[in-house]
């Protein structure tokens, strides 16, 4: 399970950090990752709306990329969301692709 665990979050930081605008340092031993989002506020969505926060990202993963996030500021630790990495390898694959085709439309403000 440890392999397992590890190859996931692996997977998951180097996948993140290929996305401009965001960044994720390893966790240390959870199943879930904090990841950096400031350089995404500030950005508009196609739709026209300026994200101005990690909520608002995290709105914007879930409308647009279908992807679930907790906002950071849920814990005290904007701008930050946070995903689960307790799921199948598949699974993270196939969120990473959909947060990178999401923040990839968005345009400077």
């Amino acid at each position: 399970f440890r392999a397992a665990f590890e190859r996931r979050r692996d997977l998951v930081v180097a996948g993140i950090n290929a996305i401009p605008g965001l960044s994720l340092s390893p966790p240390e031993g959870a199943f879930y990752a904090y990841i950096g989002c400031a350089g995404l506020i500030g950005k508009t969505t196609p739709k026209g709306q300026v994200l101005a926060d990690d909520t608002a990202v995290v709105a914007y993963l879930l409308n647009e990329g279908h992807v679930g996030a907790v906002p950071g500021a849920a814990y005290g630790l904007s701008p930050f969301f946070r995903i689960s990495t307790a799921t199948s390898d598949d699974i993270l694959r196939e969120a990473i692709t959909r947060i990178a085709r999401a923040v990839s439309a968005l345009t400077e403000a």
